[in-house]
């Protein structure tokens, strides 16, 4: 115990300085987009940003995905520009027109697959270029609406409505800058946005450090709750009932950028984690960690195993004694009338 935390008082250390030297450089950056000093670029068409203040683990993706459905069904064209985070491309390129679906995500990233799955008529891009991504989203698809993954801090385009993403759990030892803590950039800098939305807040309630902060901003806020779905899907496609762990021993694996998120998430199902094997975010597994896993799981006396869909789709050719199965989770808002308030300016100003 003494040894580690030597070892984290020399880290804080060496890093703090990085820490400063990066808190001015985004506060420059911020400076010259505030007065006007960097070009920024705009879309003929509305644009959401969906962003987040801190690294991973807000839930962007259920959110992009709920907003996609919100738009489609009032009747808008609605395309969808991602990054693409540690795809093994560089080039703009069309993950899907809507219809035709991929067959693989080394080429556009897994959370853009994963949408590209979920969504129906919803044509998605990555591109380093948000720019770029968006106008051949309009030139090739009539797109009305884009939602930006991941936006808050590309200020080079323009954007209608600003959302930012906070997860419910964090707390001020984590809010400190990159690379002693997890902020992208300082937590005030949340004021650029239009609306907050605290994320999971049925697994991390009552977090008076964030609701604190945010309403001595002023800021508009509201929550949002991950709801799990009746069916997982089996590693062969196929759907089963989610009520089969309740009560069942399970080992999990995950990539996320919230583990501890899925751990909670799956508390709510009944099963029993005999252990949870965890790996950074958006992980790339191969056959050997797979084959460690399932014999850990084994050993545990598990009787399923249970990932989630994000880390589903870089799993191949399981064929383990275990049923591998990952769990579809999906997001709902506790104040939906505010946050539909907001949605309806972007509906409504053609």
């Amino acid at each position: 115990m003494r040894k580690e935390k030597l070892i984290k008082k020399y880290l804080f250390i060496f890093l703090y300085p990085i820490s400063m030297i990066y808190r001015l450089l985004i506060f420059i950056r911020n400076l010259l987009f505030t007065n006007n000093l960097l070009n920024k670029k705009s879309l003929p068409c509305k644009v959401v940003s969906v962003g987040n203040i801190s690294i991973g683990g807000s839930g962007k993706t259920p959110m992009v995905e709920y907003l996609s459905k919100h738009f489609q069904e009032k009747g808008k064209n609605v395309g969808i520009i991602s990054r693409g985070y540690k795809r093994n491309s560089k080039e703009t390129l069309i993950v899907t027109d809507g219809n035709i679906k991929p067959d693989s995500w080394e080429k556009f990233g897994d959370e853009p697959y994963l949408l590209a799955h979920n969504l129906n008529n919803v044509p998605i891009v990555v591109s380093k270029s948000k720019y770029e991504a968006g106008m051949l989203l309009i030139n090739n698809f009539n797109t009305e609406i884009i939602i930006i993954d991941d936006g808050f801090q590309h200020r080079s385009l323009h954007r209608d409505l600003d959302i930012v993403l906070i997860n419910s759990k964090d707390k001020y030892e984590n809010h400190k800058l990159l690379p002693i803590g997890q902020l992208r950039e300082p937590f005030d800098n949340i004021n650029r946005s239009d609306l907050v939305i605290l994320t999971k807040s049925n697994l991390y309630q009552n977090n008076t450090y964030l609701i604190n902060k945010i309403e001595k901003m002023k800021l508009s806020y509201i929550f949002s709750e991950i709801i799990i779905d009746d069916n997982m899907i089996t590693i062969s496609g196929e759907k089963v009932k989610t009520s089969l762990i309740n009560g069942e021993n399970i080992y999990i694996m995950s990539a996320l950028g919230d583990s501890k998120g899925f751990e909670e998430t799956i508390n709510k199902t009944g099963a029993i984690i005999k252990g949870h094997k965890r790996f950074s975010d958006h992980y790339n597994y191969n056959t050997k960690d797979i084959q460690k896993i399932e014999k850990n799981a084994i050993k545990s006396n598990a009787k399923f195993l249970i990932t989630t869909e994000k880390d589903m789709v870089k799993i191949k050719n399981y064929n383990g004694k275990i049923p591998l199965c990952s769990l579809k989770i999906y997001f709902i808002v506790e104040q939906k009338d505010e946050l539909e308030s907001y949605l309806n300016k972007i509906n409504n100003n053609n």
